[in-house]
């Protein structure tokens, strides 16, 4: 599991997460909604140890991401990141994007690695595309592709920070539907979105980030049907 105790952030003076408390569960689907700037991408960046923090803690599978002695390579390997961007090698194709780092970061042979990039491209419905370029892919196919690299290293916990929106509206449907299959195979998926839909169909939990605090957090039908905090009704009403 994920967990993060106490934590805070801050950019110089700026105080972007404010004494964050939550666990992740092996399997769950969570979704973090909130306006820009409430620290929703920073809690991912902190997770993943793209971050320095300034106080408490982040746990993945017990290992403390930010102790001295861990190896984040090693502990990266255990969480996929999908960006906004989708920051392929534009000089190798489609397969080559995806093969590079189970041979480089694994250590598996150039068949292996090739074998996990062709699987992990049907998988996410990129089986015609293996000897594409990234400039000749659409934005939703490029970013499928990202999701393919991430999933290539067999992660435990896959981090999506607003995955859709640098993509045209006709390009999001189909990543999110390739987000919803991972949650239907039982991947554990910490997802920061705007698409309120993807969050209250797919997720286990959302939480509402306000103002660098977790406002509230609890099943969905609750979030969006019966929110406790009027922050969130206020956001809510806002972005239906």
């Amino acid at each position: 599991m994920i967990e993060i105790k106490g934590l805070h952030k801050y950019f110089g003076d700026l105080h972007v997460l404010k004494g964050i408390d939550l666990t992740v569960k092996k399997g769950e689907v969570l979704s973090i909604i909130g306006a820009s700037g409430s620290g929703k991408s920073t809690l991912l960046y902190c997770i993943n140890g793209l971050e320095a923090i300034q106080q408490g803690e982040v746990l993945v599978d017990g290992v403390s991401v930010h102790a001295k002695g861990t190896n984040l390579n090693q502990l990266r390997t255990k969480m996929g990141m999908v960006f906004q961007q989708f920051n392929s090698f534009p000089h190798l194709t489609a397969l080559e994007n995806v093969a590079l780092a189970p041979k480089i970061v694994k250590g598996k042979s150039k068949a292996e690695a090739k074998e996990i990039a062709r699987a992990q491209l049907q998988h996410v419905g990129l089986g015609d595309k293996f000897d594409s370029y990234p400039s000749a892919l659409s934005g939703g196919q490029q970013q499928r592709l990202a999701i393919a690299r991430a999933l290539a290293m067999e992660p435990s916990y896959m981090l999506f920070d607003e995955a859709t929106s640098a993509l045209d509206p006709e390009l999001v449907g189909e990543v999110l539907d390739t987000m919803r299959l991972l949650a239907e195979e039982g991947m554990t998926m910490i997802c920061v979105t705007h698409e309120m839909g993807f969050a209250r169909d797919v997720s286990d939990r959302v939480a509402f980030f306000h103002q660098g605090i977790m406002e509230e957090i609890g099943p969905p039908k609750q979030i969006f049907s019966e929110p406790k905090s009027e922050h969130t009704a206020k956001f809510l009403a806002n972005v239906r």
